[in-house]
């Protein structure tokens, strides 16, 4: 068993030095550095907009509450026809929450990626917002905290609006 386990590990680190020498032969770009590991959050402070707004409970009723009034609206409602909407709903949440504070990781593709070449104007970034808005009034969210996940929210509008 010893020697089946010795020359395993011998066949191995041969391959291993040959790969070695093979990428060193071979020029090219570097490989690129690794992802950080992510490390575990911890709970928000109580004072973030996360806490404020009721965590990820609420986040989720609101996200719930926006992608119905979004289904409804004929002014944006196309962009969303063929979506998948427990991802969408998913991104959305962890999107917010990781916005506002809270201990979600957005691990997405960019806004710039998702709405390439979709063609959305001014006016439906602002028919989404309004939607937004809805929700959150609907859900007595108050309007200062309205305000804040709005001022999280309003800098991608670069990444979206792409007309």
């Amino acid at each position: 068993m010893k020697r089946s386990w010795t020359t395993s590990f011998a066949a191995l680190a041969a391959a291993m030095s040959l790969a070695a020498c093979t990428n060193m032969m071979a020029p090219g770009p570097p490989p690129p550095p690794p992802a950080p590991v992510a490390a575990v959050p911890g709970p928000p402070p109580a004072g973030t907009l996360y806490a404020q707004l009721g965590g990820e409970p609420a986040i989720n009723a609101v996200i719930d509450k926006f992608i119905g009034i979004v289904a409804a609206d004929p002014r944006i409602n196309r962009f969303f026809a063929h979506a998948d909407i427990p991802r969408l709903k998913s991104g959305l949440v962890t999107l917010v929450c990781q916005a506002s504070g809270g201990p979600c990781v957005y691990n997405g593709r960019p806004m710039r990626v998702i709405h390439h070449n979709m063609h959305v104007t001014d006016a439906d970034f602002d028919a989404l917002v309004q939607d937004l808005v809805a929700a959150m009034t609907q859900l007595n969210v108050p309007p200062p905290l309205q305000q804040q996940v709005l001022g999280l929210l309003g800098p991608l509008k670069p990444d979206v609006v792409n007309v």
